[in-house]
């Protein structure tokens, strides 16, 4: 069995006083972390003060991270720096990173190795655009990802990462992909880890879904057999919201 996740991606949202308020409505309302893996990935202004009161059940990411370990890098944070203050997870490879901030899958495969070193659980993002979906090159287009991203990972590293199909034209458009489409696509993530590594592999890896995740949707994404969780955007910055579809993981 594998154990459910559902992240909440905050972006560019939440002061610290709002990202206080948060953590305090949710942290005695979310389920037990033996049963499903809570995660906030906030900004970096706001990480240590959600990590001092994330409690037994929630748990804090970052929303992205630099490869290096020091440097003249500025406006960059290391993995190093991620762990010093425990934070748990980090986002890497998000679409919004690679279109807006030419983010490459040669950096993103240093950055799952920087993450794996210190000790950080990366959810690494794949996806597709419209065009691609459209022109039947999705499955192309995601394992050239996987088969870049991944270079040089073990099969240990593999099984303690998270993967997050998000089609890049489903992300803060309101649209989603059916659950059917969803889960099409992440069978194919899993069968393709299997390829690059082996069936037990493929069995163990969790993958999200995410692209406009919300209340509406989250019960029937659930239900599909390769969907382990979800990466939500907009519908993770409420806290009675976040904690439902926290529990709606579980049902």
């Amino acid at each position: 069995m594998r154990k459910p996740i559902i992240a909440g991606n905050w972006k560019m949202f939440k002061t610290r006083d709002e990202a206080l308020q948060f953590v305090y409505s949710v942290v005695n309302k979310v389920p037990d972390i033996n049963k499903v893996d809570s995660v906030i990935c906030a900004q970096f202004t706001v990480l240590r003060c959600l990590v001092k009161r994330q409690g037994s059940n929630l748990r804090i990411g970052a929303q992205n991270m630099h490869y290096e370990d020091e440097g003249a890098f500025t406006g960059e944070v290391s993995a190093s720096m991620l762990r010093s203050i425990n934070v748990s997870y980090v986002i890497i490879g998000h679409s919004e990173r690679r279109a807006m901030f030419n983010e490459t899958d040669e950096t993103i495969n240093r950055k799952l190795h920087k993450a794996f070193e210190n000790e950080l659980i990366p959810i690494l993002c794949v996806g597709e655009s419209l065009t691609e979906r459209e022109s039947g090159q999705t499955e192309q287009i995601i394992g050239r990802q996987l088969d870049l991203d991944l270079d040089g990972l073990s099969k240990d590293q593999i099984k303690n990462l998270v993967i997050a199909y998000e089609p890049i034209w489903a992300i803060g458009t309101g649209k989603t992909a059916s659950s059917a489409t969803a889960n099409e696509t992440c069978g194919f993530i899993r069968q393709y880890i299997g390829q690059m590594y082996d069936d037990e592999t493929a069995a163990t890896i969790r993958i999200q879904y995410g692209g406009s995740v919300k209340l509406n949707n989250i019960d029937e994404l659930m239900n599909m057999p390769h969907i382990d969780g979800a990466l939500i955007g907009g519908a993770s910055l409420n806290s009675d919201d976040f904690v439902e579809l926290v529990k709606a993981a579980i049902k």
